[in-house]
């Protein structure tokens, strides 16, 4: 073939090649468009409040999380998961910014919090007990209505002084103690030694609010209970005093050197610890600490335990959002293992 001829041969090849590349990378940009719009679709959906859909691994997979600071507040109970958690996710997510605040003119607590949020005050609340059908009133008169999402298993210990030789006592039993039928710890087989309770007050949170409600069955606090303001407070006095009791949420006294949690049956004679056997003495602590019993927080055998809830403003704003955010964040599987890491119990 003379060089003529190749020359228009050649140029044919080259502009059918250069059509067909055009060709692939059109297909290509369509495809990978398609399936990009796909994804972005998805991830711009934002859950219904109070949707307890998976989340995800870790704190980076979780969805429709919102930008900017948040104010939240509430339960004192939850502090040991604010300290472990929320710097977790300050990490991961610095786009969702938490601030902890607390009531100006009262104390921290399920209630206080639960108020601020309904005043406008927080984005959301976190509770250690269930909304009261008075602050979905509340609520609903303010144009929205309040969401609960359990996100942990915690329950109450009671607490005594470690040199009170006693197995356990019932519910029962504890009642009694808190109302002023039982003063002497002989009349539940322990020694001949006064019985000295102590509480924090009702307004202060909902430890005591569950206390009252689920133990003292709404009966008051009997005129021997002394009232003291922080659950640190009381753990001194205990160590000091052999006859003392408290009560407060778990992982705040199982891990304790100077106290022992105390166990607890239904009936008599039938009771069940809140920490992990073997007991750890305080003279093994702090190179040991006791920890506590999941299985039983778990199955319901230690019979006082409860969720933990992320209370939320369901008023379709951005506050819903956050609060749902938080909720999902918790639950995922990060989440979940840091509130284990905290000394609370998974919930799922």
């Amino acid at each position: 073939m003379s060089q003529k001829n190749e020359i228009p041969i050649l140029v044919l090849s080259i502009l059918i090649t250069a059509g067909l590349i055009a060709g692939g990378f059109w297909w290509f940009s369509r495809k990978s468009g398609v399936e990009l719009n796909t994804i972005n679709s998805g991830s711009n959906k934002t859950p219904q409040a109070g949707s307890q859909q998976p989340s995800g691994n870790t704190f980076t997979s979780v969805q429709a999380v919102p930008t900017g600071l948040f104010n939240y507040g509430g339960s004192t109970s939850w502090a040991p998961i604010r300290l472990v958690v929320d710097p977790g996710i300050q990490a991961a997510r610095p786009e969702f910014r938490l601030r902890y605040v607390e009531p100006s003119n009262a104390s921290p607590g399920s209630g206080t919090g639960i108020q601020s949020l309904i005043d406008g005050q927080l984005a959301f609340a976190q509770s250690s007990r269930p909304v009261l059908d008075q602050e979905l009133s509340r609520a609903q008169q303010r144009g929205f209505s309040l969401k609960q999402i359990p996100v942990a298993i915690d329950g109450l210990a009671v607490a005594v002084n470690p040199s009170l030789n006693i197995p356990g006592i019932t519910i029962d039993q504890l009642k009694s103690i808190y109302t002023g039928k039982i003063n002497n710890w002989s009349q539940v087989g322990g020694p001949n030694i006064p019985v000295k309770p102590y509480s924090r007050r009702i307004a202060d949170g909902g430890t005591v609010e569950l206390f009252v409600q689920d133990i003292l069955g709404g009966q008051a606090f009997s005129s021997n209970v002394e009232f003291i303001s922080t659950t640190t407070q009381a753990l001194q006095k205990l160590a000091g005093s052999p006859g003392s009791i408290y009560y407060a949420s778990a992982p705040e006294v199982i891990p304790q050197c100077s106290i022992k949690p105390l166990p607890l049956g239904r009936t008599q004679g039938q009771y069940i610890a809140p920490y992990q056997e073997t007991f750890v003495l305080p003279s093994e602590c702090p190179g040991k600490r006791n920890k506590l019993n999941i299985e039983a927080f778990q199955s319901g055998k230690y019979p006082i335990t409860r969720n933990l809830f992320v209370v939320v403003k369901q008023n379709g704003q951005t506050e819903q959002q956050a609060g749902v955010a938080y909720a999902n964040l918790l639950l995922s599987e990060q989440g979940q293992e840091l509130i284990s890491q905290a000394g609370f119990v998974k919930i799922r």
